[in-house]
């Protein structure tokens, strides 16, 4: 079977799945899981309702050679999980710095998933960034264990847009010194 890898970006085990880069295939369950309110509301950039084509145009702009921001799925496959179980991500940033964002969908919840997607994104540190940052939504404690699970520290308090709630949202900062 063809599958387009992204040499620049690396395969990351952990231990219920694989990070690996977006393929054009990913885009169906992309959709799927993004289309789901609760998902996109926890997020700054999913807009709600899904437009179409929207996952088609995120996995493109991921696999672009001059992109800033390295996307991971985290493919389950291997481990008789789903094919995509949600997406983690590293955005570089000025001075060594990178900012790390992630979902995961609504069926993976609470199950330590995104904990171990971060925890294995952190241990690799592509980027080899000195200093990574994260923020969520303040309605969201969880995403904030995810952090706090993975060694980051708050940080502060401020407030990011939300394509999908059409305002802005009160979030948590975090970093974690590398």
């Amino acid at each position: 079977m063809y599958q387009e890898m992204i040499s620049t970006q690396p395969v990351i085990e952990a231990e219920r799945f694989t990070l690996r880069p977006l393929r054009r295939s990913d885009a169906g369950l992309i959709a799927f899981y993004c289309a789901d309110k609760r998902v996109a509301e926890g997020t700054r950039a999913i807009p709600h309702p899904l437009p179409p084509g929207t996952a088609e145009n995120f996995v493109a702009r991921a696999q672009a050679e001059d992109r800033v921001e390295d996307v991971w799925a985290l493919d389950g496959s291997a481990h008789g999980l789903a094919e995509l179980l949600g997406v983690v991500s590293l955005t570089r940033l000025e001075g060594g710095q990178s900012e790390v964002g992630y979902w995961v969908g609504p069926g993976f919840w609470n199950t330590g998933i995104a904990s171990q997607a971060v925890a294995a994104l952190v241990q690799a540190n592509p980027h080899k960034a000195r200093t990574l940052f994260a923020e969520v939504f303040q309605d969201d404690p969880a995403s904030a264990r995810v952090l706090t699970n993975c060694g980051f520290d708050y940080l502060g308090d401020a407030e990011s847009w939300s394509l999908a709630r059409g305002r802005h949202v009160p979030t948590w900062t975090y970093l974690r010194k590398m």
